[in-house]
């Protein structure tokens, strides 16, 4: 029996395998192109649906799949910690846009831009149009030798853990910020007639972002002020330091006149009557040792005729103090108040190297009748009610 030579036939392909190359995922190449190019979560998202059916189905790009999770993932942490960054420059940028007047910016207002953290006491600044009373104004820092708004006081955080709520808020920044200008501008007869008592303070809001700080500020906005209006401890004599806390003394008590009229709370206005004979008593121990200054040219000098004339308005406050009337009490008033006509202090202040130039809050004018030191119908003294806060 012959034998044929067998027939060489092409081997068939294992059963389950299609001829050629398994396909290429294509969430693989995705994943790679959108976290580099696009958007780098959703690079993630393509990258482990990549992964997920290279394996199941037993597609190729397993490898390119990786590199497309990595780079996704390096990319979405950088794009985080660039947000801060981007968000600074536009504000510089914006600040500079600003100061430099361009469209839709604020328009003449000199300085850099800065965050209210940024001001420390001493520093100047200015604000858009001057509006030291708008919420959230932006702030512009520049030297205090050019023309400014406001001059810092202060600047401290508060330290109560809980927002006290807003009255007492208000009542701390206050407080504190009369406090800190008469430290920083103890001679008050030297600060021009358009400064004002300014504070920015936490809101409820802004204390939950963890604000807590209160900057005090002397408002000059009205004005074209130049120049710092500092004149405290380190820049004075230490008789100009003592005189001027002494006339502070009388000052405060000067401000704790009763609101009411006489003739409805009589006995507020008896006890204030005491307070204002210890504030010039102090004032009198206090010159009773400046009466031989050679400034002060002995009794018959300034610091003597005050002394004298302490003597005369105390007498007029003890007898408004044990007063029975209205009557009696607006007559013993009159009489303290003309005592010490402002001339005298002038003098006084002139001797010790102060300001002369009487303010306009001490001089008074009509529509504050009985706002200060002298009874109704003259005019005010040094009251402190009239200071202007920020929002």
């Amino acid at each position: 029996m012959s034998t044929q030579p067998p027939h060489l036939w092409p081997a068939p392909p294992p059963q389950g395998y299609a001829s050629g190359p398994p396909p290429f995922n294509g969430f693989a190449l995705a994943s790679l192109l959108v976290g580099l190019l696009c958007f780098p979560p959703l690079g993630i998202v393509f990258a482990i649906v990549a992964l997920v059916q290279t394996k199941k189905k037993g597609e190729r790009g397993a490898a390119l799949a990786v590199w497309g999770l990595v780079v996704s993932l390096v990319m979405s942490v950088a794009a985080v910690l660039a947000v801060p960054v981007a968000v600074r420059a536009l504000d510089a940028l914006d600040g500079r846009g600003r100061s430099l007047g361009g469209a839709g910016t604020y328009e003449s207002v000199a300085g850099t831009l800065v965050d209210a953290s940024e001001l420390r006491v001493g520093h100047c600044f200015n604000v858009p149009d001057g509006g030291l009373l708008a919420e959230e104004t932006p702030m512009y820092r520049i030297d205090c030798a050019e023309v400014h708004d406001a001059e810092v006081t202060s600047a401290a955080s508060m330290t109560e853990q809980r927002y006290p709520g807003v009255q007492e808020v208000r009542d701390i920044a206050v407080r504190d910020c009369w406090s800190a200008q008469d430290t920083y501008a103890m001679d008050t007869w030297a600060l021009p007639s358009y400064a004002g008592m300014y504070y920015f303070a936490p809101s409820r809001g802004s204390w939950r972002d963890g604000d807590r700080r209160i900057v005090c500020v002397i408002g000059t906005a009205d004005g074209q002020q130049r120049g710092s209006l500092r004149n405290d401890g380190g820049m004075l004599t230490p008789e100009q330091v003592a005189f001027l806390r002494v006339m502070k003394g009388v000052d405060e008590a000067l401000a704790e006149e009763p609101a009411g009229d006489v003739a409805d709370d009589l006995p507020s206005y008896r006890a204030w009557a005491r307070e204002m004979d210890e504030a010039l008593g102090a004032e009198a121990r206090f010159l009773d040792t400046a009466k031989e200054r050679p400034e002060s040219a002995g009794p018959a000098g300034p610091a003597g005729v005050q002394r004298e004339r302490l003597e005369v308005a105390r007498l007029a406050w003890q007898q408004a103090a044990r007063a029975t009337t209205e009557e009696a009490f607006l007559d013993a008033w009159d009489r303290a108040f003309a005592a010490l006509p402002v001339e005298l202090e002038k003098a006084l202040r002139g001797s010790y190297g102060l300001s002369t130039t009487v303010p306009e809050w001490l001089v008074g004018s009509e529509g504050n009748e009985g706002n200060g030191s002298g009874p109704p119908g003259t005019s005010p003294g040094p009251a402190r009610s009239p200071s202007r806060e920020s929002a």
